[in-house]
């Protein structure tokens, strides 16, 4: 049997769970919060990870796993290099699409959305509730650029530190995005490949809802 064979026979069927209108929320972001719940309860890994894809102004896609590091009614946040791939793609074009994968309750959740950099004031306080080493490294990394090697990281992460001290503030090309959502899908895996799947689409201050075929 070739490589290829043996990948083409991988498959599981879906037992674990339903989604249906009677028992969903009317409200995703409710909805969410009750999938991000059952997802923490159930001890995820890395229940925030989620694939972040992003596009250039020519429209070419790249995509990457992010964290999630917060949401509300407003959009879901991340925080990044301004001057990365991503940030520069988003400055010129502010969309972007976010994937959860909960491959142990069986479902995803796909995000659409408008882009937009969250306050100051956001990027500030999250930055402080940052472990020492990992606010060194945000002003050691020029992300996304090439470099000569592991090396020169570490020696520049070694200068931060000493330049730093104990309190490095946040770097000015560092912060947050919030992707406020204009369509949100919930899957939930089905057995027989017959998947529940529940789209949210935004439309002025409310939300319609409709069945997707699998």
């Amino acid at each position: 049997m070739t490589e290829a064979s043996k990948i083409a026979d991988l498959r599981a069927e879906y037992m674990r769970g339903e989604l249906d209108e009677a028992h969903a929320d009317a409200d995703p972001i409710v909805q969410f919060s009750h999938w991000w719940d059952e997802a923490n309860a159930a001890e995820v890994r890395e229940a925030n990870a989620m694939t972040l894809a992003t596009a250039d102004a020519s429209g070419t896609p790249s995509a990457r796993t992010v964290l999630l590091k917060g949401f509300d009614a407003t959009g879901f946040v991340f925080f990044t290099n301004y001057e990365s791939r991503k940030g520069n793609e988003l400055s010129a074009n502010p969309h972007a699409a976010l994937l959860f994968f909960w491959r142990e309750l069986e479902r995803q959740v796909r995000i659409d959305g408008a882009v937009t950099r969250v306050s100051e004031y956001e990027s500030d306080e999250y930055f402080r509730s940052r472990p020492l080493a990992s606010r060194i490294g945000a002003w050691a990394s020029p992300q996304s650029q090439p470099i000569a090697n592991r090396g020169w990281l570490m020696a520049r992460a070694a200068e931060m530190a000493l330049r730093h001290a104990a309190a490095p503030r946040r770097p000015p090309y560092w912060g947050g995005y919030r992707v406020s959502p204009s369509a949100i899908e919930f899957w939930q895996g089905r057995p027989s490949r017959l998947h529940d799947r529940l789209l949210y689409i935004k439309a002025a201050n409310d939300w319609n809802r409709v069945r997707l075929a699998p």
